[in-house]
């Protein structure tokens, strides 16, 4: 049970390096790194990522919007209307509301919904989050913002912060809402791809007959198999791949919308006006307002801007939007608009569609575009995918699955198997189940507006409670873009019967997953506080605890930070032997997106120095990557190694109070803050280290199997008592190291109602049984780690 595996040198420095580096990175110098070269590289990485999806918009918008609804007649009208619609619904949301307002909201270069939640969480005491403490609202991000805004008069804002830290039903409203807005996120990743591939594949209609058209049209569009096995490449790969796709995607749909204006009708740009939106409202009344679910297609792929902000920044994303995705769009919609104004009749069985508009000629060759065009595009919604899903895991409102950093240079490049996988095979179950876009679009339209509803609302709340600007503005923010959203909105839900009811059936199920692993979470930690073991039950054990002490540290997992966890006193029932040095380790989230490696430790000290029992709480953003085992034994260790040296002072943090009967440390990551103690083995290169700075060695006069030392720049003279412990340390690290995983079968109580029993020992047990353990948990050599079971009745 103690016996430990040490990586070689070699593999060692292979390990750390990528960590190194992204643990090392630092939001005060993100911006100011960030060279114009390194923003145009972004900028051309991301037209392959974030606006595959937006670009490939033309393909069905005008389809979709003539459907059933309305008819094209050869007063124009229509036409004319549906391109103002067109022009102003991009003007106003992606461009205006998305790229110079709410990409401005990033929680320090994170974006989505869900980083929205976490902004308002840090500006006011509304989050659900159990093992919260005061000691996180001193983080350098919360402080920071905190000072940023300490001389802005809140006004009303305050009034709003206080009512939402009083009642505990809006808190659980905001995050409700905050998790419809993911669930219609993850809707969208499975519908995106189906109905852009299909609008794409749909092209063969005008260049194969009718008859083979049928049995060509779903098997091609099940390529977007390969869209999904190409994630594992990482985003930085797949966008150095699909970016030249997307840029000759917009340049063909705007050289063919820049030949159809000069050649068919130079006039169109007249329906650019806001007066043809009236005159199409009022000619074709209900119709019109039932078609909008067809122009509010043109704008899918808007709200991958704001999720996929972790993967690139947000200069890249507004320049290539700004500069090449939104004029480009501009130009196609008013090269068909202008085509259509002038061809009333459409002899194909077609219908309106954007490959009408193409030369006859160009129809192979375009269509061989927009088919790759078309699968690029489904890449924004999945990546944005990873990142929202991440974010909900980390913070416990979803069932931890494997995380894969696929970048070492960018840590919001990630990829998820398991939620991939059941992307596509949701995806392949709408293209195969619908077999056309009108269902699909219908589905899309209602994911799609439903969303940017989310974002608006939490969007106002931050302009209160985060940018403290005037309640006025918030009000006129939600009022403008909300009341275009809800028309919008209105015109998608209509049509719930004809598809619409798709994304409200997986965001159903999803929700219903995220509240069952929430709740049996909450339900599992208050378990663990009220029945924590008291300190004065540790305290009568006396300095030998009751039991054998045996050579090596002992890491008992827990999620407490206060209190000693019922599963050591089951442990010490079953088992009365432990190790010389007993750590209870918690490692937990923060609703920030990073924690500085210097404040990464809060370190303490549990019963008297003789007991040798310390609490460790290591502290992760929900965009940090935790590090490998041997990295994390070394810095963990040597916290406690620079808590013992610390302690009764104030450096390296100073005391933070826990609670009446702990006090704790800040302590640093050794491997990346280099002002702390340092661990170092016997076969590593001091060379470099000694020439620099003088170190003082505390090592232990035993060498039973790896010299271990700690290595401390020149301080003042240690006392006898610290050297002691710092022995005891060295010769426990030397023997090695255990963890102790606690292994909990949660059930309902007896008595407890139908429905409990149902979501505790049904639905969260399968979620349990099915997610993946702690990730520094399976970092742990299984030679050196037990599991103690209990049963939990909560």
């Amino acid at each position: 049970m103690i016996c430990h595996v040490y990586a070689t040198n070699d593999v060692l420095m292979f390990l750390r390096r990528p960590v190194m580096e992204i643990e090392g990175w630092s939001p005060d110098n993100r911006i100011k790194k960030e060279s114009w070269r390194t923003v145009l590289t972004l900028a051309y990485q991301n037209l392959g990522v974030v606006y595959g999806e937006l670009s490939t918009s033309p393909l069905y918008v005008y389809r979709s919007t003539f459907a059933e609804d309305i008819q094209h007649s050869e007063s124009n009208e229509e036409i004319y209307g549906v391109l103002s619609f067109v022009f102003w619904t991009l003007t106003l949301i992606p461009l205006l509301k998305y790229v110079f307002l709410v990409l401005r909201a990033d929680d320090n270069g994170e974006g989505g919904t869900f980083a929205l939640y976490s902004l308002l969480c840090r500006h006011a005491r509304v989050s659900t989050l159990p093992n919260g403490q005061l000691a996180d609202e001193d983080l350098y991000e919360c402080k920071r913002e905190v000072i940023s805004s300490a001389n802005q008069d809140l006004g009303l804002g305050l009034s709003l912060r206080s009512t939402l830290e009083k009642h505990r039903l809006l808190q659980k409203m905001l995050l409700a809402l905050a998790l419809i807005g993911t669930c219609m996120v993850i809707g969208d990743g499975v519908l995106t791809p189906a109905i852009s591939v299909f609008s794409a594949v749909s092209g063969l209609e005008l260049v194969v007959s009718k008859h083979h058209h049928q049995y060509i049209e779903v098997p091609v569009a099940c390529i977007i198999v390969f869209l999904f096995y190409l994630q594992h490449y990482g985003t930085h790969r797949i966008g150095f791949l699909f970016a030249p796709v997307v840029i000759a995607w917009l340049f063909c749909i705007s050289a063919i919308g820049v030949y159809n204006i000069f050649h068919w009708n130079p006039h169109v740009y007249q329906a650019l006006s806001p007066y043809y939106m009236y005159k199409f409202l009022k000619k074709t009344r209900r119709g019109g307002w039932m078609s909008l679910g067809g122009i509010l297609l043109c704008i899918t792929g808007s709200e991958a801007m704001f999720a996929d902000l972790g993967h690139f920044s947000q200069m890249s994303i507004k320049i290539a939007f700004t500069f090449v995705v939104y004029p480009s769009l501009i130009l196609a919609y008013m090269g068909q608009a202008a085509y259509l104004s002038k061809h009333h009749i459409i002899e194909s069985g077609y219908h309106i569609g954007f490959y009408e508009s193409v030369p006859e000629k160009l129809r192979w060759p375009v269509l061989a575009i927009a088919i790759l065009a078309a699968v690029v595009g489904s890449q924004a919604i999945i990546t944005g995918t990873f990142s929202i899903i991440k974010q909900c895991s980390a913070l416990g409102y979803f069932p931890r699955v494997r995380i894969i950093h696929t970048s070492s240079k960018n840590c919001g490049q990630i990829y998820i198997p398991e939620i991939n996988w059941i992307l596509m095979l949701l995806c392949l179950a709408v293209t195969i189940g619908f077999r056309d876009t009108k269902h699909i679009s219908n589905a899309s339209g209602l994911a799609v507006i439903t969303v940017m509803l989310v974002t608006t609302c939490l969007m106002s709340l931050v302009i209160v409670l985060c940018w403290h600007r005037s309640f006025f503005l918030a009000l006129c923010f939600i009022l403008f873009f909300g009341s275009i959203e809800a028309l919008y909105f209105s015109a998608s839900l209509i049509k719930f019967l004809d598809g619409a009811w798709v994304p409200v059936a997986l965001s159903f199920i999803f929700l219903v997953i995220m509240y069952v692993w929430h709740y049996g979470t909450l339900r599992k930690y208050e378990f663990d506080v009220q029945n924590k073991v008291p300190i004065n039950w540790l305290l009568s054990l006396g300095p030998n605890l009751g039991i054998v002490r045996v050579r090596g540290i002992g890491l008992i997992h827990t999620e407490l930070v206060s209190g000693v966890p019922a599963i050591f006193s089951h442990f010490l029932t079953n088992l009365p032997a432990f190790h010389q040095v007993l750590v209870f380790l918690c490692v937990k989230y923060v609703p920030v997106p990073h924690v500085r490696p210097e404040e990464r430790f809060l370190v303490g000290r549990i019963g008297p120095k003789d007991y040798r029992v310390y609490r460790c709480i290591a502290r992760y953003g929900y965009r940090d990557i935790q590090m490998d085992d041997v990295m994390f034994e070394d810095d963990l260790v040597s916290s406690i190694a620079e808590f013992i040296l610390s302690e009764g002072s104030e450096c390296n943090g100073g005391l933070v109070d826990v609670d009446n009967e702990e006090k704790m440390t800040v302590i640093g990551t050794t491997s990346t803050y280099s002002k702390g103690i340092r661990i170092c083995e016997d076969n590593d290169d001091l060379s470099e280290e000694a020439s620099t700075t003088k170190l003082t060695e505390i090592s232990s006069p035993e060498v039973p199997r790896k010299r271990v030392r700690f290595l401390r720049p020149e301080s003042p003279q240690i006392n006898a008592d610290a050297r002691t412990e710092l022995q005891e340390l060295t010769e426990a690290r030397e023997a090695g190291m255990a963890f102790i995983l606690g292994h909990c079968y949660v059930k309902a109580k007896t008595g407890s109602s139908l429905i409990k029993r149902i979501v505790i020992n049904t639905c969260y047990d399968f979620l349990r049984r099915n997610s993946r353990g702690p990730a520094y948990a399976l970092c742990f050599p299984r030679a050196s780690t037990l599991e103690v079971g209990m049963v939990y009745h909560v």
